[in-house]
């Protein structure tokens, strides 16, 4: 890359001294709404590339690293999944993964930003696959900590897995990754259920991740954190499922595949037995970062 045509790229930080970039491509949309600036991009190495405030969101060719490992490895380890929140998620990538899941019969899905699910609906449809207009999933446009704190317990809804598919925890969103918040979603819970978020980079910011893992110990009895390499975020990234009582590290490589075939989940590029291990064995960087 010649240092001289920056301009031709896409970069984004990971923390004050590095950062990575992809070749830009073709602009399609670019637009600001009262919450946030988003971009569209057409890019030759991810396809159609989707960002907020200069921030990588999602992509048509890397999405389901991430997507599949946020969903499967809390939905396998659950017996009969029925009802599932997602707060954020407004590209419909999660809500695609869940529905794979035969038991499911609803979702509700809280994005703050309708603009989100709309450029999701016009330019990624291989994200989403439909599921944002599926009859079983329920799409607020509000703000997920009224959701959680108020709507939810006014109306008595709970669920059997909460995904917390949000951007970083910075500036607003950063209330939805504290301990109070998580509390809340906790009571919204059904016995046995889930709770699932994204915890960061931890080679770039392990102060970050060591601090969500902080908050989630305090609130669940089970956190299991794993770790997958996500192309889009040009990083190792770290995810936690959190439960009072199913730990995924519990289930063995046989049983994910034994579980995968008798669901008959269809098209999965990057989840499977030895996948689901892989992602819970941590090396000894990452325990000490994590304090385990």
């Amino acid at each position: 890359m010649d240092s001289n045509n920056f301009s031709d790229f896409l970069c984004e930080p990971l923390n004050g001294n590095s950062g990575f970039f992809f070749k830009k491509g073709t602009l399609l949309e670019r637009g600001e709404t009262p919450f946030q600036v988003y971009e569209v991009w057409d890019t030759p190495e991810l396809g159609r590339l989707f960002r907020l405030d200069g921030y990588f969101m999602t992509s048509e060719r890397d999405e389901f690293f991430y997507h599949e490992n946020m969903i499967h490895p809390a939905l396998i380890s659950h017996p009969d999944p029925k009802t599932v929140l997602i707060i954020g998620g407004g590209d419909g990538g999660s809500a695609d993964e869940v529905f794979k899941h035969p038991s499911v019969k609803r979702i509700v899905l809280v994005e703050l930003d309708k603009a989100v699910v709309d450029l999701s609906r016009k330019y990624f449809e291989s994200v989403h696959h439909g599921s944002l207009d599926d009859p079983r999933i329920e799409i607020l446009i509000e703000d997920g900590l009224k959701y959680v704190r108020e709507i939810g317990p006014r109306e008595g809804e709970k669920f059997d897995l909460i995904v917390l598919d949000l951007t970083d925890p910075l500036g607003p969103a950063a209330e939805l990754y504290s301990p109070r918040f998580m509390a809340d979603c906790k009571a919204l819970l059904n016995e046995g259920g889930m709770f699932v978020l994204h915890i960061g980079p931890p080679v770039y910011a392990p102060e970050r991740v060591s601090g969500l893992m902080k908050n989630l110990i305090s609130v669940f009895h089970i956190v299991a954190p794993y770790f997958v390499y996500i192309p889009l975020y040009g990083s190792l990234w770290g995810m936690a499922c959190a439960s009072d009582k199913r730990d995924p590290r519990q289930i063995t490589k046989a049983n994910v595949d034994e579980i995968i075939r008798d669901r008959s989940l269809s098209d999965l590029q990057y989840y499977n037995g030895a996948t689901h291990e892989a992602g819970f064995a941590l090396p000894e960087y990452l325990k000490k970062i994590l304090s385990l």
